[in-house]
């Protein structure tokens, strides 16, 4: 997709965030914008920002679980701007973290339901819509550097990641008869709110094994201040998409990252590969911490708040040094 003036764009989580940098980078490139969120306060400061730039802009609340929801955002996108999307970002995300061993049921439906589950309601909502249209398009989806790292404590959200990374791969070879592209971006750290998504989480799937306090999230909103901006993110990602990049992982030698990856995984195939798993990991670390979390390469998480990443109390059946 190389021209996006009169485009017409739907971006969940559009109001803040990735999403927001993504809706300022393509309104200005000339796009019609919806910006889809679940929050109605960021979608009035995200408004708000967008009335003193002339930009095209309209804004609806929207719980991306929510399937007849989207079906409705879908048929007032066509209502305001004459035509479904051209250019359909999914990007809305949460996250949990804690002990694996520790998840429950809850934990999995919301991570899962949002990360994965809402970008399965946007693609089986828009992708007819935009095949009917007949005018071509992309779909880029906000997975995770989560999808091809590994980490002990974001299980839900790997899960939910690596299935966004292997789902739009499908998508990838299917939707290219119809002129339509794909694209997943892969970002670690990004300086976003993630942190408070927990402020979303339906009351029904508050259950969880984790700890997740005021504390933790008062960490969490530390570490993200370091990472990568939305907006040169979304640069990034726009570039990517004029490029019909597949899979964009934003930093410095994309394709080392990967290739490294993929040894990683070579080596869980044999006996021999799963003694060097330990080293692998640790190399892995070693050489592309610098690109990945900037010019110093430093961890963000080597001074965590002692009780991040722990099961929360009253979860018996955790190792000790993984529980409060």
């Amino acid at each position: 997709m190389h021209e996006f003036k009169d485009k017409v764009a739907f971006i969940t989580g559009g109001a803040s965030g990735v999403g927001f940098g993504q809706a300022q980078i393509f309104s200005e490139a000339g796009c019609k914008v919806v910006i889809a969120d679940i929050r109605g306060d960021h979608l009035e400061e995200a408004l708000s920002h967008f009335k003193n730039t002339g930009a095209q802009v309209h804004g609806i609340k929207l719980d991306v679980t929510d399937r007849e929801a989207f079906e409705n955002a879908a048929l007032e996108t066509t209502r305001v701007f004459g035509a479904p999307p051209e250019l359909l970002l999914l990007t809305a995300g949460v996250n949990a973290f804690g002990p694996a061993e520790a998840a429950t049921y809850e934990d999995f439906d919301w991570v899962v339901g949002v990360c994965l589950g809402g970008a399965i309601n946007g693609l089986v909502t828009f992708v007819p819509r935009m095949v009917k249209a007949g005018n071509g398009g992309h779909i880029g989806v906000t997975s995770s550097f989560g999808a091809l790292s590994v980490a002990p404590i974001i299980a839900p959200y790997a899960a939910a990641k690596g299935g966004v990374n292997a789902m739009m791969e499908s998508y990838l070879l299917s939707l290219e008869p119809y002129g339509i592209g794909v694209s997943v971006l892969c970002p670690a750290n990004v300086n976003s709110n993630i942190f408070e998504s927990g402020k979303t989480r339906p009351e029904k799937l508050r259950n969880t094994g984790f700890n997740m306090t005021g504390e933790t999230e008062a960490f969490l909103k530390s570490v993200h201040a370091t990472g990568i901006e939305p907006r040169e993110l979304a640069r990034i990602f726009k570039e990517a998409i004029e490029n019909d990049v597949f899979l964009v992982v934003p930093y410095a030698n994309p394709d080392a990252i990967v290739h490294d990856v993929l040894a990683r995984m070579a080596d869980y195939t044999t006996p021999e590969g799963m003694k060097r798993v330990p080293e692998t990991i640790r190399l892995f670390n070693e050489k592309h911490r610098a690109a990945i979390e900037g010019e110093t390469g430093e961890d963000p998480y080597q001074n965590a708040y002692p009780g991040f990443g722990k099961a929360r109390e009253g979860v018996g059946w955790v190792a000790d040094e993984k529980k409060l």
